[in-house]
């Protein structure tokens, strides 16, 4: 034990002569380094001053220094941001659900306005403007240039009032115009839905209606299916959904997870970084489940799938998401202003970083898009092939019972309806095939 105390103390002899002997220097670098800030401070405010009194035209000081703070911000990354107190006001209306616009969650890449994706419902889903589309210029004006505020400020107005976008679209020879009617954007978080028996809960958005109306929908449909039994899985399908909030992202994926870690975030200072553990209780008490993913999946929706995926507690089906894996803190300002600030990375349980990179589905699943101008598939347009239940005089099938043969017919219209959707949505007819497969299997020993 007197050799442990001796060591320990001697070490921090060491540490303390080592301190003393390079002390000098870094207070010397440091008080350099504040005399370099102080320095470029002042010339802040000398060309604040000049452009205040000798520019071709009054500027407004507020509006100068707002300019100011957010370049600093937006010369960052594309996600930090200086929220002027009407912004802000507008960004605490939209996590409640509803707010006025288009409907369109963006970023900013290469000076244009990128869509990360449509929200489900809204004005820009229904016109037509996908995920990956490239906005350049609104009612004619170039979007080239301006931060990706200015820009949204140009989409806004009134609601009812019409806005004329103009679109780059990767498999698009020609840029093309859309017109869009402005509206009130009211968010159904998660809608929900039975397709044969399999429950899809469609999830379009992370704010503060997501986890309960995920809750409640999923039980609403379990118990018209007749219970958990009834049911072959479930489809989580965050398809264009833009993110939200971290912790409804981990809420909803703790409602399909039983324990370990759902997501870990990292700051600058490891002690800063914070880690989200499941706890006990899983909605779908086992049953399988597919996460629908494509490149307008971002932030929360990619947290979800990410642990779920890690934990293998569900199929990952789709397309490679859009890969945004930063968080960002909103913290108030004096004058009811904020910062949206990028603080740290978020890592998924297997400690991957999906910054950029996105998630990679399981089984990567393109969703084909028809052309309406297209003719129709070889074998719709192929005659009725007769069986033998259409020859004349042929013999019935004396081994069913009426009970069976009904049963026989049941499952041939599912057969159909299955049909169906595969050709309205692809995706979604895979996920759902999965499910079928798996509960065809019968439950793990």
């Amino acid at each position: 034990m007197k050799k442990f105390v001796m060591a320990a103390i001697g070490g921090t002899l060491a540490g303390v002569i080592a301190t003393t002997q390079v002390a000098g220097p870094l207070l010397a670098q440091e008080k350099a380094e504040q005399t370099n800030v102080y320095e470029q401070l002042d010339l802040f405010g000398d060309i604040f001053e000049r452009v205040r009194a000798q520019y071709v035209e009054d500027v407004d000081e507020k509006d100068l220094i707002e300019a100011a703070i957010n370049g600093m911000l937006t010369s960052l990354d594309p996600h930090s941001s200086y929220l002027s107190p009407e912004d802000a006001a507008a960004m605490r209306v939209q996590t409640r659900g509803e707010f006025g616009g288009l409907g369109i969650e963006v970023t900013q890449e290469e000076g244009f306005v990128k869509v990360v994706s449509p929200i489900d419902g809204t004005p820009a889903d229904s016109a037509g403007v996908e995920a990956g589309d490239f906005i350049t210029h609104v009612d004619g004006e170039s979007l080239l240039g301006l931060t990706l505020d200015e820009s949204v400020d140009l989409m806004r107005g009134p609601i009812g009032s019409e806005i004329i976008i103009t679109v780059v679209r990767e498999d698009s020879p020609e840029p093309f115009d859309i017109s869009i009617i402005r509206d009130t954007i009211r968010l159904q978080a998660v809608r929900t839905r039975t397709e044969g028996q399999s429950v899809v809960l469609r999830v379009t958005t992370f704010n503060d209606q997501t986890t309960p109306n995920l809750e409640e929908g999923l039980a609403k449909q379990i118990e018209e299916a007749g219970g958990i039994d009834k049911i072959d899985g479930i489809v989580l399908d965050l398809r264009n959904n833009p993110g939200g909030l971290l912790m409804q992202a981990i809420r909803v994926s703790d409602s399909f997870l039983e324990n370990g870690e759902i997501v870990s975030t990292r700051g600058r200072n490891p002690e800063d970084g914070d880690r989200y553990n499941a706890t006990p209780g899983d909605l779908a008490q086992g049953k399988p489940i597919v996460v629908l993913i494509n490149g307008g999946s971002a932030s929360a929706s990619e947290i979800v799938a990410g642990a779920l995926q890690d934990h293998r507690r569900a199929i990952v089906v789709g397309t490679k998401s859009f890969g945004k894996g930063s968080v960002q803190t909103v913290m108030p300002l004096r004058g009811d202003g904020a910062m949206r600030l990028t603080t740290a990375r978020y890592y998924t349980p297997s400690g991957r970083s999906i910054q950029a990179l996105g998630i990679s589905p399981d089984i990567i699943v393109a969703q084909p898009r028809r052309d309406p101008n297209a003719e129709p598939a070889e074998e719709e347009k192929a005659p009725h092939l007769r069986s033998e239940a259409d020859l004349r005089g042929a013999l019935n099938n004396d081994s069913l019972t009426e009970d069976q043969i009904r049963q026989i017919e049941e499952d041939r219209a599912k057969a159909e309806e299955a049909a169906k959707l595969r050709e309205e949505d692809y995706q979604l007819a895979y996920a759902i095939d999965i499910l079928k497969g798996l509960n065809a299997l019968g439950p793990k020993e």
